[in-house]
């Protein structure tokens, strides 16, 4: 500070000056979630243990806080944590796309933590780690679509994961969870130290870990710079593509979505999913354009084999497999995010690589709601058939034929057919951004892929409503958390089907 102070003005006219007040309002959804985090940690210190599912409402709480802090955003442009030095660089952006974002992550939390609450105590989880690692989890989730410089994305897409490891494993006793968590862990960590060589790459050549700024240093790059910038664009997709679980960094999903309690796959399934293509979102439109040669097409080869590696493994799921109707909903995980990075893909095309972004988003917030509510209906089955095998859905709509319907529909929109409206018409949106880009070969890979897939989402659909099998397990009961859970999805999935425009014009507006 001394020599600082003492520098010649000259000298200190050419040092950025850091802007030291903070938007907390731009900041407060991922701050909410933190403190909320912070306050069940520390209840679950005093708290007697038959008091411990008020853990449960603060979690609850804080994501509703949060969600409602959204609403001062909403059509706005507010950026934080600022360096001036001619121009206005932030690391925060809290934009159009933030929000959608946000509240796609937050809409996972909260049905996450509406099945979680009888799941903490049937499965005698710890609750105090189990909601504070939830809330740690979703605060990184919430950070990184705001993050606009490498160090922040890096650091909330550890905040995000770290946590999830644990969660994974907080079955304690039970082998299968140790395993899954630490296979998790170790390709996770992997991918990390990967991406993070990537950064260093991409520094080493610009000189600035800042998007925009990025994007204008790539674009008069040293020649002599070219490869190892090159290298690093690709790099650092790396991390982002193993949290979307795209082949070949998708060998974690079906043994950690086996070996995670229900709630904690389905949390991976849609808000892991988000991190990821959120990440590489950011990376590739942001901070890369002058490189969309060389992710454009990396991407495009991702998506055609993620998805026809995820169909093909969801077809070998047998109905009397124990846990299958878990591995097949990770293998369909699988296939979706091969749907999903189709639009990202396009954007390296794509004269308007923002629109194939917003339909990336659209077909992220109808994949949330209806998955999150197939995993929901998972966990009631789960209540008196804990093998989930596929074959304790026989008959299902005889005992729950709520639940059966509800179900069904998920399973019709996760595959586009009427009346899951909304699944068509993401799908079709997805096709569009292919075709537009002149991505002609990806289109024809993703119409085979939904084909094919159609298979075992009718054939699951078809096992609700045969007869159930002499000996079949009783009707689950359903606790109210649970079935507010199942229908919260099941109104967010009809009410997108009747009105499926209003996604598209919803994520038109996150335009990057």
């Amino acid at each position: 500070m001394v020599l600082l102070a003492e520098a010649p003005a000259s000298v200190a006219a050419l040092l950025p000056r850091a802007v030291q007040s903070v938007d907390w309002l731009a900041v407060a959804p991922p701050t909410l979630l933190a403190l909320a985090a912070l306050a069940v940690l520390v209840a679950d210190l005093f708290l007697p243990v038959e008091r411990k599912q008020l853990l449960g409402a603060v979690t609850l709480g804080g994501i509703v806080l949060s969600g409602l802090s959204l609403l001062p955003l909403h059509g706005g442009h507010r950026s934080t944590f600022c360096l001036t030095t001619g121009s206005h660089t932030c690391s925060y952006e809290a934009d159009r796309f933030t929000l959608v974002i946000q509240l796609l992550v937050l809409g996972g939390a909260l049905l996450t933590a509406l099945l979680s609450h009888d799941a903490v105590r049937d499965e005698r989880l710890p609750a105090g780690e189990y909601w504070f690692l939830l809330l740690s989890s979703a605060a990184g989730a919430a950070l990184l679509p705001a993050a606009r410089d490498l160090a922040t994305l890096v650091v909330a897409l550890e905040v995000a994961s770290l946590p999830a490891f644990a969660l994974v494993g907080l079955r304690r006793g039970d082998r299968r969870s140790a395993e899954a968590a630490l296979k998790f862990f170790l390709s996770s960590v992997t991918a990390t130290a990967v991406t993070l060589l990537g950064v260093s790459f991409v520094y080493a050549a610009t000189g600035t870990l800042h998007l925009t700024d990025i994007a204008h240093s790539l674009g008069d790059t040293d020649p002599r710079l070219a490869v190892l910038a090159r290298t690093g664009v690709v790099l650092t997709l790396v991390g982002f593509a193993f949290k979307t679980a795209a082949v070949p960094f998708h060998f974690w999903v079906p043994e950690a979505y086996v070996g995670a309690p229900l709630p904690v796959a389905g949390y991976l399934s849609v808000v892991g999913k988000a991190v990821g293509f959120t990440g590489i979102a950011l990376v590739t439109v942001v901070a890369f354009p002058s490189y969309a040669n060389v992710w454009g097409p990396a991407l495009a080869v991702l998506a055609a084999v993620t998805m026809t590696a995820g169909n093909a493994a969801a077809l070998r799921q047998r109905p009397d497999r124990r846990h299958g109707a878990v591995r097949l909903l990770a293998w369909s995980s699988v296939g979706q995010a091969g749907y999903l990075l189709v639009p990202l893909a396009a954007a390296g095309y794509a004269r308007e690589p923002g629109r194939a972004v917003g339909s990336t988003v659209a077909y992220a917030l109808m994949y949330a709601a209806v998955n999150l509510g197939a995993f929901a209906v998972a966990a009631l089955v789960a209540r008196t058939s804990p093998a989930q095998r596929l074959a304790d859905y026989r008959g299902l709509f005889a005992r729950r034929p709520a639940a059966a319907l509800c179900l069904a529909f998920f399973l019709l929109c996760l595959a586009g057919l009427p009346p899951g409206v909304i699944g068509l018409f993401a799908k079709v949106t997805v096709f569009s951004a292919a075709v537009d880009a002149g991505l002609g070969w990806l289109a024809v890979v993703m119409a085979v892929n939904v084909v094919v897939s159609l298979y075992y989402y009718l054939q699951w659909t078809a096992l609700l409503f045969r007869p159930a099998d002499e000996g079949a397990a009783a009707a689950p009961e359903v606790p109210a958390r649970l079935g507010a859970a199942i229908g919260l999805a099941a109104v967010a999935g009809v009410v997108l089907s009747g009105a499926p425009q209003l996604v598209l014009r919803f994520a038109s507006g996150a335009l990057l």
